[in-house]
């Protein structure tokens, strides 16, 4: 038997120093019961979920509800095991999604921008990328025989779902007009075109493997990487005059068919509500031609589509109907988009729905055989500051303790609680719902008279230092939590490639999968 089969994983994976680190440190965790293992695998990542994030979510989801806040609690704060995750990349001290979800997801730390490859890969050269692929847990999960699938919020190709499926030196490689010739000529496949034959890429890879059928539930944005650049291709409800990007002819939603002649491929909340999980072995959903709306402005899509919520039900519906159990992200990742373009209020109500799929997942499951992590990627440069009284609103202006006007700084200017090192800075859209408008004008930075402006509206953007094109990531630590089989693992404060670690042991991923090898 080879070293591949033995172990399921390339011996480059298994002896990369990143790799060994983890497993050492994996000896050294607590042990609450050994023979207790997890059947499934639900791996929330709220991208862009720094605990500054979780704070102030938290406290406005309270005073939504009626509450001051501070004393509420998301869903999953309520998880018993709670620990630290360091997000640097390899080559960066403030990291980017396709380096921090490749180290989540295959338990090796990589370089920023490139996606499911190690750091040996030189960013942009599709040359170097051959015998640097690592294995991911879903890659696992499907050798071994589970059933496999993911949610998101933004394009199924954006850089944490591709980090599941896919191998790249550019995260922006999403379809092959993103691609240079030199990569295309090299034969590098675009990130898409990945996803629709990861069952025929990972045969390839292990073809003793017998398990393997494809990812059940794929489930986002993104249709544009998947139609070829004609208008004849659009969907019936495209927004652009010509939906598709690809430049190559191909219609990738066509071939997924042909794969798979019983699966179902839907683009709207009608062809998302007809759906039968006990019925359905494949399920495809394409809501969009980029990202998915933010949550509060999900009214505003042409054909509907479906809350996080919903997709994480359902997803779970279709893959719980395999006995060995499964493994399934889900990612918010819109948090992340409504930290970039400054905006609080959609970044902090994303959030909260996130909490509440989280907290559906929980009751759709039974603890005892389901390990559920929530987590984020990185950060942003967000901040809840001043000195606000209890109960003061999130998004509202700071009022001081015994106060009941507006604090003022040493300008005589009022001041919000919430605000950014940098970015585009200050925007008063009033109710505007989708946060990406504000790209459409200069950034606005500094100061501004705050008096008569209503800070708590979805449309205020907070005020920012630094002018940049948009906000920019943290690099502090963030949040682990954890419930069922495993969780206590994720104790203390863990570079983020050990989160890998520790699903892989609490499933059992990798021998399942090396025994399915034999």
């Amino acid at each position: 038997m080879n070293a591949q089969a033995e172990r399921a994983l390339p011996e480059h994976q298994v002896n990369n120093p990143w790799y060994n680190d983890a497993v050492a440190k994996m000896a050294n965790k607590p042990v609450f019961d050994p023979n207790k293992k997890a059947k499934n695998i639900i791996l929330f990542v709220g991208d862009g979920m720094g605990v500054s994030t979780i704070t102030a979510a938290r406290i406005l989801d309270g005073q939504n509800k009626g509450l001051s806040g501070e004393e509420s609690s998301l869903s999953f704060e309520s998880f018993p095991f709670t620990g630290l995750s360091k997000t640097y990349n390899v080559d960066a001290q403030t990291p980017d999604s396709a380096g921090t979800m490749t180290a989540i997801i295959s338990g090796v730390k990589t370089n920023a921008g490139i996606i499911g490859i190690d750091e040996d890969v030189e960013r942009g050269k599709c040359e170097t990328v051959k015998g640097n692929e690592l294995v991911t847990a879903l890659e696992l999960a499907e050798i071994a025989g589970k059933s496999t699938g993911f949610v998101t919020t933004t394009r199924v190709t954006h850089a944490t779902p591709a980090a599941t499926y896919a191998k790249s030196a550019e995260r922006n490689w999403e379809d092959i007009s993103d691609m240079p010739k030199a990569a295309v000529k090299a034969g590098c496949e675009d990130i898409a075109s990945q996803l629709i034959h990861f069952e025929a890429n990972l045969q390839r890879r292990f073809p003793k493997a017998s398990n393997i059928n494809g990812i059940e539930v794929v489930m986002g944005g993104g249709r544009r990487h998947f139609l070829p650049k004609e208008r004849e291709f659009n969907s019936p409800d495209a927004v652009s005059v010509t939906e598709g990007d690809r430049t190559d002819g191909r219609n990738l939603i066509s071939e997924w068919q042909q794969i798979y002649s019983n699966g179902v491929y839907i683009y709207d909340q009608a062809g998302f509500d007809a759906v039968e999980p006990a019925k359905t072995d494949k399920l495809l959903a394409l809501f969009n031609e980029s990202h998915m709306h933010y949550e509060a402005d999900r009214k505003n899509d042409k054909a509907g589509e479906p809350s996080l919520v919903e997709m994480t039900t359902k997803a779970i519906d279709i893959l719980d109907n395999n006995e060995n159990g499964y493994f399934l992200l889900v990612e918010a990742g819109r948090i992340d988009h409504a930290h970039h373009a400054g905006n609080a209020f959609n970044a902090l109500t994303d959030t909260i729905e996130l909490s509440n799929a989280v907290s559906a997942a929980v009751e759709q499951t039974k603890q005892e055989e389901t390990l559920i992590v929530v987590t984020a990627d990185h950060s942003h440069v967000f901040t809840m500051a001043g000195y606000p009284k209890r109960g003061n609103p999130i998004l509202g202006k700071v009022v001081n303790v015994g106060e009941q006007e507006p604090a003022k700084a040493n300008d005589g200017l009022p001041y919000t609680t919430l605000g950014y090192t940098n970015g585009q800075g200050y925007r008063n859209m009033g109710n505007e719902t989708n946060a990406d408008i504000s790209y459409g004008f200069p950034a606005d930075t500094g100061r501004k008279d705050l008096t008569d402006i209503d800070t708590e509206i979805s449309g205020y953007h907070q005020e920012a230092l630094v002018p940049l094109e948009s906000e920019t990531h943290g690099g502090e630590d963030v949040a682990i939590y954890a419930t069922g089989p495993g969780a206590e693992k994720v104790i203390g404060v863990n570079e983020q490639n050990v989160i890998f670690h520790i699903i892989n042991q609490a499933a059992e991923l990798e021998k399942k999968a090396a025994n399915a090898l034999k």
